[in-house]
């Protein structure tokens, strides 16, 4: 697919996708939305890509919220789908993805954008990035799960500060209350994430998948955390990867995955 608002560009195992519209500060519009579904169906679908870094185009803005212009005249029900149907397309299929993504943050992540970062497995700042959901300056709430993501990444008192307030938090805040996991330089940042990307890409695919399932599952009150983990960990004995894991480690040398 011939893409006009992200960029794709493919490193080894790992991909790098990069929202592209750096003059409006990379903000979600509806093209955006789709074309972002779309790349990560590709991602799900090709066996070499093991994982993901997403980032913004430029130094100012991650995501700076989404297109404001485009749903300024919705009515309740189109502003209901509008948060669904991105749920599903975009946030909800990053967040429950069977390969991690490293949201490389490397300026403003707000709204949408911050959303999109919560979305992800890994968060990664650059120092002068700001982060914040500001939605209830608009007269709105987050509507791609940043009131649930949030909230289980940084505590409710925390969430809700920030969300009532609609106040931006450093990145340097953002590291101590355990919204991002690590704050570096902006010039270092794309490097940082690929260094991690490379370690996780050395481990078995498999069981990434099964952690991820096990670990989001710990989040989800529909489900019984334990028993997805004891199933998942079960499932793991039939794979591949297992054979080669264990074989590697009785003959002392490093697991070819």
């Amino acid at each position: 697919m011939a893409y006009q608002h992200i960029q794709i560009e493919n490193s080894g195992k790992i991909r790098i996708i990069t929202i592209s519209r750096e003059s409006k500060l990379n903000a979600l519009n509806a093209a955006t939305i789709q074309e972002l579904g779309q790349a990560i169906r590709e991602v799900q679908e090709d066996e070499i890509i093991r994982a993901v870094i997403l980032t913004g185009a430029g130094e100012k803005a991650f995501v700076a919220g989404a297109d404001i212009s485009e749903f300024a005249d919705y009515d309740p029900a189109q502003g209901e789908n509008l948060a669904r149907q991105g749920q599903q397309l975009v946030f909800d299929a990053i967040y429950h993805s069977s390969k991690p993504f490293i949201a490389a943050i490397n300026g403003f992540a707000l709204g949408g954008g911050l959303e999109l970062a919560l979305a992800c497995h890994i968060r990664i700042a650059a120092h002068h990035a700001k982060l914040g959901l500001p939605e209830t300056t608009l007269g709105l709430i987050p509507g791609y799960g940043g009131t649930q993501r949030l909230t289980q990444l940084i505590g409710r008192g925390n969430a809700m500060e920030l969300i009532l307030t609609a106040d931006m938090m450093s990145a340097e805040d953002a590291f101590r209350c355990g919204l991002v996991n690590g704050v570096v330089e902006v010039s270092q940042l794309l490097d940082a994430a690929y260094r991690l990307a490379t370690r996780i890409t050395t481990r078995s695919g498999s069981a990434i998948a099964a952690a991820i399932e096990a670990i989001n599952a710990s989040l989800d009150p529909r489900k019984d955390g334990y028993e997805t983990e004891i199933e998942a960990f079960g499932k793991c004995f039939g794979t591949p990867d297992f054979v080669e894991g264990t074989r590697a480690f009785l003959e002392k040398r490093k697991p070819n995955f």
